[in-house]
């Protein structure tokens, strides 16, 4: 499976650039992969970037994020965590403090503790004063308490020393073959904004795919059938992982990516129902429809399906083939939960689907159960938007007075 470099135009004299990470609430490492592995400068055969340290609260997701990227990942929870010395000069944080609380998935639960994690990340922000940080979350963050609360914070002591921008991006905008659209909050430090030859603060980064022909040279938006499915065998290998020892957490590990082209052991109604959905299709295609099950008629559909027509299209839904997916969220191998069947075979999408999906190359390691893993997958920063947010940021301070910062 081809993974592409999101290559930069500017061409830097001078001595190979290093900038330097700090990753909260890594998860597995998506923002990171884009970062340190993905993107590539023109004019270097490396990516600039380089984690000095992460914390992460899941100890499967921990355990991805050292087998990739080191052992400087701090397996804790962040209220108790404080950068190591090597890190409280970092150049850039990223992260996406949880987003349950707010999200439309969920309850919205104003007073759900998770929501004011993202103190934490300013905490850590105040502690190192990085030159750029950047807070990944789910869209509806910009219209949340939590984020008129960020706003305030840059009228006192915890973020005065910088500007932000915000808006929401698709990643679909940069190359992913998939459709998720993010919040993605940018700050700047403001005495790096003076250095600035323009005194700009950084900007998000343009799209460099469009979803219909414009008059510029973009290409179009990626498929999933581009980029995974004609890659991936339809059948899959097995029902579950490969044996593999555990660590002293418990998690087993490590698998490729490769090894994760497993499936479930559905059910023979569900069986009739993924045969029963054509491409594109989705749940209101199983109305007035039954199979054989035991000698019995079974219906396809549900009451509850056929009581709402205003509803998710996409629940039971076929992946398209001709466009970017739906977003992968910590559940895809449950098509009950969205669009998640597979473009032509009668199954959901398997973890190595997701995962191509998600912009994850082939020998990246994994950590954790099956549905450990999914979790992981879902929750991560596509690599290929982080790679081009990698890009803004690099080209952005290399515009910079190197004397200033």
């Amino acid at each position: 499976m081809p993974i592409r470099d999101l290559d930069s135009t500017a061409h830097h004299d001078g001595p190979p650039r290093e900038l330097t990470v700090v990753d909260l609430f890594s998860g597995a490492g998506g923002f990171t992969a884009g970062l340190t592995k993905r993107y590539r400068p023109a004019d270097m055969d490396r990516s600039p970037f380089r984690s000095l340290a992460a914390v992460e609260f899941d100890p499967a997701a921990a355990a991805t994020y050292a087998a990739n990227f080191g052992g400087h990942v701090a397996n804790e929870d962040i209220t108790g965590w404080t950068p190591p010395e090597e890190a409280l000069s970092a150049d850039v944080i990223v992260g996406g403090p949880p987003c349950q609380g707010f999200s439309g998935l969920g309850k919205e639960d104003p007073d759900d503790p998770r929501n004011l994690l993202w103190k934490e990340y300013v905490r850590v922000v105040g502690l190192v004063r990085p030159k750029i940080f950047i807070i990944e979350n789910v869209d509806r963050f910009m219209r949340s308490p939590q984020f008129e609360d960020l706003q305030r914070s840059l009228h006192d002591d915890r973020l005065g020393d910088y500007e932000i921008d915000h808006a929401v991006l698709n990643a679909a905008d940069y190359g992913v073959p998939q459709a998720r659209r993010r919040t993605i909050v940018i700050g700047t430090r403001k005495d790096v904004i003076a250095a600035h030859p323009s005194r700009r603060r950084l900007a998000h980064p343009e799209a460099t795919h469009v979803r219909v022909a414009d008059l510029t040279d973009r290409p179009l938006w990626r498929t999933v059938q581009e980029d995974v499915f004609d890659h991936v065998p339809k059948t899959v290998d097995g029902l579950d992982l490969p044996d593999r020892p555990v660590n002293e957490g418990g998690v087993p590990g490590p698998y490729r990516t490769t090894e994760l082209h497993i499936g479930r052991t559905p059910t023979p109604l569900s069986l009739a129902r993924y045969a029963a959905i054509p491409a594109g299709g989705n749940r209101k295609n199983l109305r007035e429809k039954s199979t054989l099950i035991d000698g019995e008629e079974v219906p396809l559909s549900t009451a509850s399906w056929d009581r709402h027509n205003n509803g998710s299209g996409d629940v039971m839904g076929r992946l398209y083939a001709d466009r970017p997916s739906v977003t992968i969220r910590t559940e895809f191998y449950k098509p009950e939960k969205g669009r998640y069947l597979h473009p032509t075979a009668d199954r959901p999408i398997t973890h190595l689907e997701a995962a191509l999906i998600q912009g994850f190359p082939e020998d990246f390691k994994w950590h954790g159960s099956k549905i450990q893993i999914a979790r992981q997958i879902g929750n991560a920063v596509p690599v290929g938007l982080g790679a081009a947010i990698g890009r803004a940021i690099d080209e952005y301070l290399a515009e910079c007075d190197p004397s200033e910062g």
